[in-house]
């Protein structure tokens, strides 16, 4: 038996305790926050429940697996998400590629010529790059997830083929081959994904969302919330409200970490947590990491922020149904000067395009009787006017609230008379999420997904080791695109490593 420290109660965090105490480790837990979950998380406020992170999530074969991993086999609720597109030019629910292709064609009858080059690249992408409905080899012993990654290369040359083929190329420049940069259906069809990711997941992304696209009935946090208990049951300790100050270590090696000014010890350290965070701040001898790395980590750039608008509305769920049809809503109004790297921008809110979200339609329960919940958000510039004031209460809060009023704004062009629906109010930026996340800038999907500032050389990789012996990453951090599949990646590889 090891003892083993994690840091973080996301879901990296809570994977990794879960697998390891089942195998025989004594684990704790350290969360800063005062509850479990990390961007797998939510709040009530009011009656009303909100996600305070993560919206949806794909690879459900992998989640299945996990789940059954953790014997917490239908403890879970997952239902399918869809969302509905609206644009000057068309709205509508697509249920299938095909439907968005069509869709495209309608709106934009000039641009067929293009829509054919274009969709015929695509169609190639999600041939070679079409799920197996498989678990991810990851969540398998050493012998059965090698023999699974073989497999996974053998009947995936066309993926092989596809990503050489784009290589380097991102999402902005494959669009920009087919339409004139600006276009209506230029700013549509980049706006699939994470900004500038890589041009080789779109077959990927657009498959994964017609045929993988999910959320939790009960909320994310209710999924975190079954985690943390199942961990406990099983004798793990998760101490929350505990902030981890300092990794400990001697020789070269992590010995435990200081939390709220004591010092606690283990045979292992798990950071499931963010990366540079863990280097920069927490690690006590930076000594032990060569300059050039620290610099690398010091200056990698992170996933983009979102600005959030939570909402109570004094309507009924039917109500609100009838308006939006689907719980999901993105409204493509983005215009052709919106610059999401440009932080000076003053008015980059009223350019951007927004997304519409209710829970309560997803789940009845998560508003009070007779009322209903909305979400509104939008993707932000890293550090936009001066890191949201520069450290100036007054200004950060003006400018808060500027953006809200402006994306409710927006969003009454979906919900008639939206401000006169509000009930209750709320926001966040880019610092609530690093706030309460710890994730540098805010960061939704750690790594930036832009292929020219990628911090890992193989997209595949997970990179649960460090130069501290002992120490190992256990967040979606450790991989590229991070996400829930990379978190649920770290945590089954550091398990792996803790004999």
């Amino acid at each position: 038996m090891k003892k083993v420290i994690i840091i973080g109660a996301g879901l990296g965090g809570l994977v990794a305790g879960n697998l390891l105490v089942k195998k025989g480790h004594e684990v704790t837990i350290f969360e800063s926050h005062t509850m479990p979950g990390g961007y797998v998380a939510g709040f009530h406020r009011k009656g009303f429940y909100f996600e305070s992170g993560t919206l949806s999530l794909e690879g459900m074969p992998t989640v299945i697996k996990v789940m059954e991993d953790l014997g917490l086999s239908g403890r879970v609720e997952f239902v399918r998400q869809k969302l509905r597109m609206v644009a000057n030019e068309f709205d509508a629910v697509p249920e299938c590629l095909d439907d968005f292709k069509k869709l495209m064609y309608d709106a934009f009858p000039e641009e067929k010529s293009s829509m054919d080059a274009y969709f015929s690249e695509v169609d190639g992408m999600c041939k070679a790059m079409k799920p197996s409905g498989k678990p991810m080899p990851f969540v398998y012993d050493e012998l059965k997830q090698a023999a699974e990654m073989a497999s996974l290369i053998a009947s995936g040359m066309g993926f092989l083929k596809v990503m050489k083929k784009y290589e380097g190329v991102t999402v902005s420049e494959f669009t920009e081959r087919f339409f004139k940069k600006g276009s209506r259906a230029y700013l549509i069809l980049n706006r699939v994904g994470y900004p500038d990711m890589p041009a080789w997941l779109l077959g990927m992304a657009m498959t994964s969302f017609y045929t993988d696209y999910w959320t939790v009935k009960n909320g994310m946090q209710y999924w975190s919330d079954r985690l943390a208990e199942r961990f406990k049951i099983q004798g793990g300790k998760l101490r929350l409200g505990m902030n981890v100050d300092l990794i400990i270590t001697h020789n070269e090696k992590a010995l435990g970490v200081s939390a709220n000014g004591e010092d606690y010890y283990a045979d292992y350290v798990i950071s499931a947590s963010d990366y540079k965070k863990t280097f920069l701040t927490l690690l006590d001898n930076k000594s032990l990491i060569p300059p050039q790395s620290l610099e690398k980590i010091k200056n990698a750039a992170v996933s983009e922020g979102v600005f959030t608008v939570y909402l109570g509305l004094n309507i009924p769920n039917e109500e609100l149904g009838q308006i939006m049809k689907v719980p999901h809503v993105l409204v493509y109004d983005e215009s052709p000067d919106c610059d999401i790297y440009n932080p000076n921008d003053g008015d980059y809110f009223e350019k951007v395009a927004i997304s519409l979200y209710s829970l309560s339609l997803v789940n009845p329960a998560h508003a009070p009787d007779g009322k209903s919940s909305l979400m509104i958000q939008a993707l932000c510039p890293h550090k936009w006017m001066e890191n949201w004031g520069g450290g100036d209460r007054k200004r950060y809060l003006e400018l808060k609230n500027k953006v809200k009023e402006t994306l409710i704004r927006k969003a009454s062009a979906i919900i008639p008379d939206l401000r006169e629906k509000i009930e209750i109010s709320d926001a966040a930026t880019p610092l609530t999420y690093e706030k309460f996340t710890r994730n540098t800038d805010g960061a939704t999907s750690a790594w930036s997904w832009n292929p020219k500032k990628k911090f890992y050389d193989s997209i595949f990789k997970t990179n649960v080791r460090t130069p501290v012996k002992n120490l190992f990453i256990g967040s979606c951090w450790a991989s590229q695109l991070g996400g829930i599949p990379g978190a649920l990646g770290a945590a089954y590889e550091c398990v792996k490593l803790i004999k």
